[in-house]
């Protein structure tokens, strides 16, 4: 399965010739994105905010590939108010060929045990760790190390280049591991292999969108 962040929290999934699109953003959301154009035979949106929800970016198959993969969501709030502040957001999980991954969407909450539980030991999860809007890197990185992972990639932050001014950075949330455990990529995708995925790996990919 491969994973390429497209910038902020929209990535493209792609097994066995499918792909989906996950939380495309609008053209001049996200300060120092390029537009997202992209083909999929699915896009899938966690909530219905500028940055997340411009399906219109996508161009849709017509061959029904997105049968490769079982797609679930799990709806949690945005905020740390029951929703009453941003509303709700979905996380999906997407599964496919053995392999099964998780979008976090713009979580702000803490999960209660029954979602932990569905959550636990995937193969990877992307997750937002710049706070404001969501958890933050302290609270993400805590996540992960209760989840555990095979793969953590971190979204929805702000770097030198990109995002938007009121978020965190990165490294919030990747000086919270050990420094043997982070992986800071050259590129802006990756592809999962069973046999490499063990002890959880915090990967930080580069916005394919990037200006």
């Amino acid at each position: 399965m491969k994973l390429t962040w497209l910038g902020h929290s929209c990535f493209k999934v792609e097994e066995q010739g499918a792909a989906v699109i996950l939380d495309p953003y609008a053209p001049g959301s996200v300060p120092g994105l390029k537009e997202v154009h992209a083909s999929a035979d699915l896009v899938l949106c966690t909530h219905d905010h500028f940055d997340h929800n411009y399906e219109a970016a996508v161009t849709l198959t017509d061959d029904s590939k997105e049968a490769v993969f079982t797609v679930t969501s799990l709806d949690v709030a945005h905020d740390d108010k029951g929703g009453k502040l941003r509303g709700r957001t979905k996380i999906y999980l997407l599964e496919a060929n053995g392999y099964k991954i998780a979008h976090f969407g713009d979580i702000g909450c803490e999960l209660t045990l029954e979602e932990k539980a569905q959550l636990k030991y995937l193969d990877a999860i992307l997750v937002p760790v710049g706070g404001y809007y969501t958890i933050d890197g302290k609270q993400a990185a805590d996540l992960v190390m209760e989840l555990k992972p095979g793969l953590a990639i971190p979204m929805h932050y702000r770097s030198d280049k990109f995002g938007f001014s009121e978020l965190g950075q990165v490294t919030d949330f990747t000086n919270a591991f050990p420094q043997e455990d982070v992986v800071f990529s050259g590129d802006s995708s990756v592809e999962l292999r069973k046999d490499e995925l063990g002890k959880t790996t915090v990967l930080v990919l580069q916005a394919e969108n990037a200006e």
